[in-house]
C-alpha cells in the first residue's frame, strides 16, 4: 500500500487476530502473548511502516506516516491475507493505527483490545505529569533528534534503554542486557531506521494530537472494546471525555499490574486473555465493570 510492504508473522490457525506494536518497539514485542493466543487463534503481527523489518522510506510523514496512512497499511494486509474480521490489539502507536483502522474500515475489525498509552484517556498526556513523561514526542519532531541520535548505534542503545527502563513496571521484565534487546537496538541503528520510527510523531499523531478531546458526537463504531490499564491510574470512560468515549461504545476497562509500554513484557498473560475474551464475545454487548 502506497509502495510500502510490510514484514510480519503469521501463526496459528482459526479466527484472525491482527497485534499492532509500539514505539520503541517492533513486531517481536508479542513474543509472549503469541504462544498464549495461536493454538486458538491465527495471529498476525505486522512491522508498522518505518519499523523493524518493513519499508522505510524517507517520505513526508503526514502523508506516508500518519495513524491514517498506517492504518491503510494494516487494512491492506488484513484484506491481502483474507482475514475477514479481526481482534485487533496494540498499544501505544499501535494503539492510534487501531483506532485509525476501525474509523475507516469497521468492517475489519470484530473488536478492540489495546493497552496504554493510549491517546486521550481522560486527558493524561495533556497535564503537567504527561508532559513531563511525554517529552521526546516534541523533541522527535526536531531535526536535532535525526542528527543526534539516526545511524549512531551507540546513541540509538542509550536511548532505548532510557525507555524500556523508563517504562518498565514494578515487575521491571525488561531486561537491557538481553540478546532481544541487542537485536531491537540493531533494528533501530542503521541509518535511516531511527528517523523512520519518529515520523510518526513528526505526522502529528503524537499523544497529544491524538489525545484532543473529542468535538461534538461522531457516529459510534459498533466495536467492542476492552482497555487494558494499570491499577494505579483512574479509566475514564464517559461519554465525550475522549476520542474513544466518542466512536465506540462503553469500553470494559481490565485491570493490570503492568505499567505502559513493557506491559506486553511483564505481564503477557493479560493481553492474551483479553484478545481470547474477545474472540468469543466479540459483536455482543458489552459490560462495564
Amino acid at each position: 500500500m502506497d509502495g510500502f510492504a510490510l514484514t510480519y508473522d503469521d501463526v496459528g490457525a482459526g479466527s484472525a487476530v491482527v497485534l499492532l506494536h509500539g514505539w520503541p518497539g517492533d513486531r517481536t514485542d508479542y513474543r509472549r502473548v503469541l504462544p498464549r493466543v495461536t493454538p486458538q487463534a491465527r495471529v498476525v503481527v505486522p512491522d508498522l511502516r518505518g519499523f523493524g523489518e518493513s519499508d522505510k522510506h524517507d517520505a513526508e510523514p503526514a502523508e506516508h506516516y500518519s495513524a491514517q496512512a498506517q492504518a491503510r497499511s494494516v487494512a491492506a494486509l488484513i484484506e491481502e491475507l483474507e482475514l475477514g474480521s479481526a481482534v485487533v490489539g496494540g498499544y501505544d502507536v499501535g494503539s492510534g493505527v487501531a483506532h485509525a483502522l476501525v474509523r475507516a474500515r469497521p468492517d475489519l475489525v470484530r473488536a478492540l483490545v489495546l493497552a496504554p498509552p493510549l491517546p486521550g484517556i481522560d486527558g493524561l498526556e495533556l497535564g503537567p505529569q504527561g508532559q513531563r513523561e511525554f517529552w521526546y514526542q516534541s523533541f522527535h519532531r526536531l531535526p536535532l533528534a535525526e542528527s543526534l541520535i539516526d545511524g549512531n548505534q551507540e546513541a540509538v542503545r542509550a536511548y532505548l534503554e532510557y525507555f524500556w527502563q523508563q517504562w518498565s513496571g514494578p515487575d521491571g521484565a525488561v531486561d537491557v542486557g538481553s540478546d532481544e534487546f541487542d537485536r531491537l537496538v540493531r533494528r533501530y541503528a542503521p541509518p535511516g531506521a531511527f528517523r523512520s520510527s519518529i515520523a510518526w510523531y513528526r505526522a502529528g499523531s503524537d499523544a497529544y494530537d491524538l489525545g484532543q478531546p473529542a468535538h461534538g458526537r461522531p457516529e459510534q463504531v459498533p466495536t467492542t472494546l476492552t482497555l487494558l490499564w494499570p491499577m494505579r491510574t483512574r479509566c475514564s470512560r464517559r461519554p465525550g471525555r475522549t476520542p474513544w468515549a466518542s466512536t465506540t461504545p462503553t469500553p470494559r476497562c481490565d485491570r493490570s499490574r503492568a505499567s505502559a509500554t513493557s506491559s506486553l513484557l511483564e505481564h503477557p498473560e493479560a493481553m492474551s486473555a483479553a484478545i481470547l475474551d474477545a474472540l468469543g464475545t466479540a459483536g455482543e454487548p458489552i459490560g462495564t465493570s
